[in-house]
Formats: C-alpha cells, structure tokens, sequence
C-alpha cells in the first residue's frame, strides 16, 4: 500500500506539472511577440511593466499575477538572458 501511495503522489505532481506548463500560454504568446517583433522586444527589456500593460496586437496577455510580477522584476540585457531569467524564477514557484 505504501508503494501505490507513493506512486499516487508522484503521479498527482506529473499531472500539476504538465497542467502548469499548459496554462503558460499567456508567456509562450508573450516571448512569441518578443521575437517577431523588435519594437516589442524592446519595450519588453527596457519597460516591462508597459509592454505587459499594452498586450500585443491588441489583445492582452493571458498570465498569472506571479507570472507578472516575475515579467515585471526581471531586468536582461537581451531576450536570451530574459527568458533564461523568466524560467528561473518559474522554477522557484
């Protein structure tokens, strides 16, 4: 019994994990507009905080308040350096 019960868990935190990664399509859209368009990617590494608040072409990004605050503290000097910092402090969440 003990076993499944460890198998059970281990299976919980695969589904939690798999259901996290699928909920980050607001950040895949977002670094998406950062690589097709520079005055994007611009706005995004100099003023987060408004590049966020503008959405691209329109729409709004769909992202969690974490998301946000990581996206809005993070500073890089390219979009390389942000997303590796962006997934690090993913990690930490």
């Amino acid at each position: 019994n003990m076993t499944m019960l460890t198998m059970d868990a281990r299976r919980a935190s695969t589904l939690d994990y798999q259901k996290s990664a699928a909920d980050r399509s607001g950040l895949h859209r977002l670094f998406t507009a950062a690589i097709v368009n520079s005055q994007f990617r611009e706005k995004l590494l100099s003023e987060p905080e408004l590049a966020l608040a503008g959405g691209y072409l329109g729409q709004a990004f769909a992202l969690s308040d974490q998301e946000k605050t990581i996206i809005s503290s993070v500073r890089a000097r390219d979009l390389t350096d942000f997303a590796q910092k962006v997934n690090q402090a993913l990690k930490t969440i």
